[in-house]
């Protein structure tokens, strides 16, 4: 008889092996889109050495010459590149303080917040960790507004490439991140070293920030245990992630300029770039799940893989965590530290259109979606800048995707399985892997891999298999459902 092969989209990581089964179990650079498997677009170095340290932060966006901008924030340096992929330092040349490149354990005096522990006894080795340096990067009409997270000031530069990036005149400092809002107000959040405190500038007058009768100017402090984290620009609202909870600013003009509310409890973001908003909404990594804002109220995300991503993740660098739209795809992707790694090494994404989990490896530390750029650009920790979604070329990755069990037949006898029949767009573009068992928690044995022919001869038994899909050539292939030719075997 023929069994197909029928796989439902996405990757299942939660909970015991038969939970996981007739579902994915892995991937690494792999999508389903409408149905069918397939590779993620590769990728192609636009700048070498582009940054001497690890990107932390980037933003791109039109000067009012309609030419293309790409910031770059590292620990200790801010970097301009043109569409040409030149790149000028405008680090500021004074007054400005250096990050940390890694998270480290602080035990010491000024670590966490005032009055959590006890007078004169150092943290315990599992206390506080210094998060890595990061950088809020935006622009305010053609100018770049910039915070670095250790750093704390905020600073402007106006696309001059003889000239550095200077301290934004009279705006607060101590500052945790910023964000300029639709209404292009400057948001200074954490201002003056207030963990919880938002301040504004006045409308179009980035250096006006005392408020009177005359200006829109203004602060308010929010009403939350934590500390703010990030802010991000949406339709009609600015919205403002702590490390517990999600707060909304609507602009309401004279005499309040902006009225707060929270929208979230228990729903923290877990790093100030791992949140990022599109035109459904927000999404963001939590400390121990996903998270979405639909423009009403913040809730967590059903997530298929959140198993394998929290029992990996590592929570001493989760600072380095970022996301980052792909909007041709419509995924969301976040790139992570795993726990044996100092460096993010890992990825998840989540097809917001078609509800599905995917994952991987890959060492990429900041990005930006493409529209500025024709492709989007992403960083890796040495510096270099690469198109994505460009051909086919992976480097030595290989793509793949990868099930948990499936049963043959209803897995009470041994089945005799001697033919594959492939589902693909173009034959001999993948090659297929099976593993079969004949009880749970068996030892598994490997058959293959097999190039495909139609059909494939095959000769294996078992009561369970596994199979393995992966892309033989550098072609945009596609796998469907397969089918297998099966006969009853014994029950022994």
């Amino acid at each position: 008889m023929l069994i197909p092969l029928e796989i439902p989209p996405g990757v299942y990581k939660n909970g015991t092996d038969f939970e996981s089964s007739n579902r994915w179990l892995d991937s690494n650079l792999v999508r389903w889109h409408d149905g069918s498997l397939r590779p993620v677009g590769g990728w192609d170095t636009r700048k070498a050495n582009a940054a001497a340290s690890v990107p932390r932060g980037m933003h791109s966006w039109v000067d009012n010459s309609n030419g293309s901008a790409l910031a770059i924030g590292t620990h200790n340096k801010l970097l301009y590149l043109n569409a040409s992929s030149t790149v000028t330092d405008i680090t500021p040349s004074s007054g400005f303080t250096s990050g940390d490149v890694n998270a480290t354990l602080n035990v010491a005096f000024g670590g966490g917040f005032w009055n959590t522990g006890f007078y004169g006894i150092t943290r315990p080795s599992s206390g506080t960790y210094q998060e890595a340096t990061t950088w809020a990067l935006d622009n305010f009409g053609q100018n770049l507004i910039a915070c670095s997270s250790k750093d704390g000031k905020l600073w402007q530069w106006t696309l001059n490439v003889n000239n550095n990036a200077v301290v934004l005149a009279n705006a607060p400092v101590g500052n945790l991140s910023m964000v300029v809002t639709e209404e292009r107000f400057i948001f200074a959040l954490g201002a003056g070293g207030n963990p919880r405190k938002v301040q504004w500038c006045d409308r179009e007058a980035n250096t006006v920030w005392s408020p009177a009768a005359t200006n829109e100017a203004g602060d308010f402090e929010l009403v939350t245990n934590g500390q703010i984290m990030c802010g991000l620009r949406m339709r009609g609202r600015t919205l403002i992630l702590t490390d517990t909870d999600a707060h909304v600013a609507t602009y309401s003009g004279a005499p309040f300029v902006y009225g707060f509310e929270r929208v979230g409890t228990a729903c923290g973001v877990a790093s100030r770039k791992a949140a990022v908003a599109i035109d459904q909404g927000a999404f963001w990594l939590g400390a121990n799940g996903f998270f979405v804002f639909d423009g009403s109220v913040a809730t967590e995300l059903q997530c298929d893989v959140h198993d394998l991503v929290f029992n990996n993740i590592s929570n001493s660098q989760i600072s380095k965590a970022f996301a980052v739209h792909n909007s041709q795809h419509s995924e969301i992707w976040w790139f992570y530290t795993s726990e044996n790694s100092t460096e993010n090494d890992r990825y998840v994404t989540y097809d917001y259109k078609e509800n599905h989990w995917a994952v991987g490896e890959l060492d990429r530390t900041a990005g930006v979606d493409s529209g500025i750029f024709d492709f989007p650009i992403w960083a890796d920790a040495g510096g270099d800048l690469y198109n994505h979604e460009y051909g086919l070329d992976h480097d030595s990755h290989k793509p793949y995707a990868e099930t948990g069990s499936i049963s043959l037949g209803n897995g009470d006898q041994i089945m005799r399985v001697t033919k594959l029949i492939p589902d693909e767009l173009t034959q001999g573009d993948v090659k297929v892997t099976f593993k079969t068992r004949f009880h749970p928690n068996d030892t598994e044995t490997v058959h293959g891999s097999f190039t495909m022919s139609n059909p494939t001869a095959v000769r294996f038994s078992g009561r369970q298999l596994r199979y393995r899909v992966e892309g033989d050539k550098l072609t945009n292939w596609r796998s469907g459902i397969m089918r297998i030719e099966a006969t009853p075997g014994g029950g022994r």
